[in-house]
Order: C-alpha cells, then sequence, then structure tokens
C-alpha cells in the first residue's frame, strides 16, 4: 500500500486510480492517513459482506482449524461464576 500526499494524489490522479485497482491506496494529510482509494471490485466485496456470527468469524479466520466445540463432559455446575 502506498501512501500518497493530497497534493501529489492530485496531480497524479491516474496513476492514484491505476494503483488503487492493485492495491489500497492511502491518502495522506500533514503526514496523517485521511482517506484510503480502492478498486470498485474491492468496495463491492466489503460493503457486500454479510454480518457473521462470532463463530463464523473465527472458522474464516487463519486459525479456523481451531476446535471450536463445547467439551460436553464437563458439568454445567463448573462454569457457574459467583459475582
Amino acid at each position: 500500500m502506498k501512501d500518497w500526499q493530497i497534493q501529489e494524489a492530485k496531480g497524479k490522479f491516474s496513476a492514484l486510480i491505476h494503483d488503487a485497482q492493485e492495491s489500497p491506496q492511502t491518502i495522506t494529510r500533514h503526514g496523517e492517513p485521511v482517506a484510503v482509494i480502492v478498486s470498485a471490485a474491492e468496495y463491492r466485496r466489503l460493503v457486500n459482506r454479510r454480518e457473521q456470527s462470532l463463530l463464523e468469524f473465527l472458522r474464516s479466520s487463519p486459525l479456523g482449524d481451531l476446535d471450536l466445540e463445547r467439551d460436553r463432559t464437563v458439568d454445567e455446575r463448573d462454569r457457574l461464576v459467583d459475582l
């Protein structure tokens, strides 16, 4: 991801758009990120993502091979916590 100062982005808009088709491009003002330019395909992907349950999210993550099933051999009373 490349950082572009606003003035540079204005002057090289075509290059900015071209690069955004490959990867997100950050626009900065006084060295601080203020915007990110992404391709239309990436924008559609982000906007159209449906909400996931925490379990679905974890399974789709790089840690998705974790065993997330509950241990049914533990007595439920052992899970209670007095506050």
